[in-house]
């Protein structure tokens, strides 16, 4: 964990560090440099340790366990057991739509850019290995058919931001932004008594619709962003968006290129980012209904 930079900047202290395949960043309201390294060094710690535990790339881990049990069932410690609980929540939240047994879709779908679209015939081979409903979840067993997979990427990074502010709440009263690769939560307003200010980042060609503005100003809370401004395929002008429906094996088409959410965890704000484009054109709607602070660009 060498690679943690930390820098003192005009009113506050940064700390930086990769993790999760992508940038992360602490901003501590502070000037104590020497607290800024501890604390960035314990959200650095937490996202290892996450990424380590509940990555489908990890071998040895739960999900590795699970994912190669071939059927057989596998018992999980209480941190997997409660983030399985949360998953399926959501699965019949969204009816089914959240679906953490759907990763194995990446098998047909490379998000990159071109126009590579697969067939019906790839995907109808990978629907029977799709569905939560399929799996036997008796807390802390849970049994797959032979041929499923779990993901648990569609929350772990917000998972991880969660942690680690609830990590540095508990070991000092300085105020805290943790931001995971653009999920973003805040321990606290900051010493003056002022927000946080977030941006939030255009795609370039989008539309902006719907939201106090486009700077957020955060007290308390979180924010994610959900969209497909780096990861789709284009073809015959029709982009295919990298959240994939796991009823149907099909890409979203006709969403917002991104979608911005503020809520009381990045975990909640993940979700509801993510089952918006889910929505395709109706997203707004769906946000709508759901009472939330957001922004789409189009």
């Amino acid at each position: 964990m060498a690679d943690l930079s930390v820098n003192l900047q005009l009113d506050y202290c940064s700390a930086r560090f990769r993790a999760m395949a992508g940038p992360c960043e602490v901003l501590i309201d502070s000037l104590d440099i020497n607290l800024a390294r501890q604390l960035g060094q314990l959200a650095q710690q937490e996202a290892v340790r996450i990424e380590n535990k509940f990555s489908r790339y990890r071998d040895g881990n739960d999900i590795y366990r699970i994912n190669h049990a071939n059927g057989e069932p596998v018992e999980v410690d209480t941190e997997t057991a409660d983030l399985l609980d949360y998953a399926g929540r959501c699965y019949e939240i969204s009816g089914g739509l959240f679906d953490i047994t759907s990763g194995i879709l990446r098998h047909a779908w490379r998000f990159d850019g071109s126009g590579n679209i697969p067939s019906q015939q790839q995907i109808d081979a990978l629907l029977p290995h799709i569905g939560w409903e399929k799996v036997r979840w008796q807390r802390p067993v849970i049994t797959m058919q032979p041929g499923m997979e779990l993901d648990l990427g569609g929350i772990g990074k917000e998972y991880a931001v969660d942690r680690s502010v609830k990590l540095l709440r508990e070991t000092h009263s300085a105020a805290c932004l943790v931001n995971f690769g653009g999920d973003i939560a805040v321990s606290g307003p900051r010493r003056s008594g002022a927000p946080w200010i977030i941006g939030v980042e255009h795609s370039g060609h989008a539309q902006p619709t719907r939201s106090a503005g486009h700077v957020i100003r955060l007290q308390n809370g979180a924010v994610a962003t959900s969209g497909d401004t780096k990861r789709y395929l284009l073809k015959d002008g029709i982009r295919y968006s990298h959240i994939l429906n796991p009823k149907t094996g099909w890409a979203v088409t006709g969403a917002p290129r991104s979608v911005t959410v503020t809520a009381s965890t990045c975990t909640e704000a993940g979700i509801l980012s993510t089952l918006a484009l889910l929505q395709g054109a109706d997203a707004e709607q769906f946000l709508k209904q759901q009472e939330v602070d957001y922004c789409c660009e189009w």
